[in-house]
């Protein structure tokens, strides 16, 4: 099952408010730290898909130009407040990212953060990315997936429909596989908390 893209708006929309509540148990206990040492690797012009609640911006270079979209207002909101508390030139638009708004080859680094197993297709939206990042440019992706402990597997399998219809992501997605799936290039990889979380670098 995929949940509809007007689904996912409205919840997040009512989400946000709790959202860095929820994430910052596994901020905690590691995600953070991987989350930052992704993030020093942005340079020149970024464009962030999904910023969500704006985790990410205070972890960029200082004074970095970023372009930051998410398909939910609500989400939106509090990121902008957060902004004002960088270095950076952020700018917000309200965007779906399986359609872009943006010419080829726009962007030097393009960042994807825990939003991947929000998306109908995944693989169009790698995709869509890969197409407005620059040939020499870095596509940086932290994403949750499917966990390489199979116990712990199993377990995300058979809460992955009940997850998504509470949270709207689908928790057991194979970050590495869509990547490939994809056509991104160069890739390499870190996962921490048993697999369960997966820090990607590629290229278009």
């Amino acid at each position: 099952m995929k949940i509809d893209k007007e689904i996912i708006r409205l919840k997040y929309d009512r989400y946000a408010p709790r959202y860095d509540l929820f994430k910052g148990y596994f901020e905690l206990l590691g995600l953070r730290k991987i989350r930052k040492e992704l993030l020093k690797n942005a340079s020149g012009r970024i464009l962030e898909i999904a910023v969500g609640t704006g985790r990410n911006l205070k972890l960029y270079p200082k004074y970095s130009n970023i372009t930051a979209i998410d398909l939910s207002n609500g989400m939106i909101n509090i990121a902008i407040k957060k902004s004002r508390k960088t270095t950076n030139n952020i700018t917000f638009q309200m965007m779906d990212a399986e359609h872009l708004q943006y010419p080829d080859k726009s962007f030097d680094t393009v960042v994807i953060s825990l939003a991947l197993s929000t998306f109908s297709n995944p693989i169009s939206t790698l995709k869509e990315i890969a197409r407005v990042c620059k040939p020499d440019g870095k596509i940086l992706i932290l994403e949750n997936g499917r966990s390489s402990h199979g116990w712990l597997a199993k377990l995300q399998d058979r809460t992955a429909e009940h997850h998504a219809k509470s949270l709207g992501s689908y928790w057991n997605i194979e970050p590495l596989a869509l990547v490939k799936i994809a056509g991104l290039k160069n890739v390499t990889y870190k996962c921490i908390l048993f697999g369960t979380f997966y820090a990607i670098s590629a290229k278009p």
